[in-house]
């Protein structure tokens, strides 16, 4: 166990995380950040990011991430990569464990993320960045004038697929069933897209490729018949989940487990526990919402640490 108190820990990196990190740090209240095992998060496997405001020629996710840690490391940020494997959030000071080591704070800012849900392809992995996204607004425009395919049948994969007819040839909605779940205004707004071909009753066996991704192959789920789908892209749109586990319920989720934070603030159900990036934010999902969203909740914890001296 450590004896120190904490003002500050910061649970999990990527943007979200190293924003929060940059902006405690930099109000002299010396945060502890668990980065996890692989610290940067998603970015860390995304190649190249040509959205993220300041940097007009693009710049890789890892890049990105390392100048990130950096900054946040100049002002005092304290890193440890591990995993938090628990925490208790009943009474503060509150406990964070990583295995049998205990860790006391006054403030706890969760910055966990969200993994995106795969089919469990080996070759998913195989062209992850080479064909495979699991994010169109991140990667579409890689696609130009390509044909592209998006697995899903929710509201998500409706607006990914709609969103890739911007710069794709054509893009295929592959589906296992022969309806969809997704809402009727954005199943008829697909549905009625001409760049836009339903594959009803379809499932995926395997991507396929050389260097890059080259097709797909589909089996159907009603006569076993199999064919190749030749594609450049394919992108999956079945779901998210977020990266609540180790805190075993202990704040508010919505239906799908992203944290509720209160409205326009970082805030959490439990006073002093924060929420930034993908873990709470269901909707937009971009390094820059999570970044701005981290800032929120390093400004949140040090107003609430203020306010609890008062």
């Amino acid at each position: 166990m450590s004896e120190t108190i904490e003002n500050v820990i910061i649970i999990g990196s990527g943007p979200a995380g190293y924003t929060a990190a940059i902006y405690a740090s930099r109000a002299l209240l010396k945060p502890l950040m668990f980065e996890g095992e692989e610290a940067g998060g998603q970015l860390m496997i995304t190649t190249e990011v040509e959205n993220f405001p300041g940097f007009p020629e693009g710049i890789t996710g890892p890049e990105l991430m390392d100048h990130m840690r950096k900054q946040s490391e100049r002002f005092g940020t304290r890193f440890v990569r591990k995993l938090v494997t628990k925490v208790d959030l009943s009474q503060r000071p509150f406990k964070v464990w990583v295995g049998e080591t205990m860790y006391l704070s006054k403030t706890v800012i969760i910055s966990t993320g969200a993994t995106a849900k795969y089919l469990g392809l080996p070759s998913e992995k195989a062209f992850a960045n080479k064909g495979v996204s699991a994010c169109a607004t991140c990667d579409g425009a890689f696609f130009r004038d390509m044909d592209v395919a998006v697995v899903g049948g929710g509201d998500t994969a409706m607006e990914e697929a709609t969103f890739l007819t911007r710069f794709a040839k054509k893009v295929y909605i592959i589906h296992r069933r022969d309806s969809f779940r997704a809402s009727k205004i954005m199943a008829d707004k697909a549905l009625k897209n001409p760049k836009i071909e339903v594959l009803w009753n379809t499932a995926v066996e395997e991507v396929v490729g050389d260097k890059f991704v080259t097709g797909a192959r589909l089996v159907s789920t009603v006569s076993g018949e199999k064919r190749l789908l030749p594609i450049q892209g394919f992108f999956l749109a079945i779901g998210h989940e977020p990266n609540t586990k180790m805190l075993g319920g202990q704040l508010k989720t919505n239906e799908t487990g992203y944290l509720i934070t209160k409205s326009h603030s970082a805030y959490t159900d439990i006073p002093g526990v924060f929420a930034c990036g993908d873990v709470q934010d269901h909707h937009y999902r971009q390094a820059i919402t999570a970044a701005g969203s981290g800032c929120m909740a390093a400004i949140d914890a040090e107003r609430w640490l203020e306010a609890q001296q008062a």
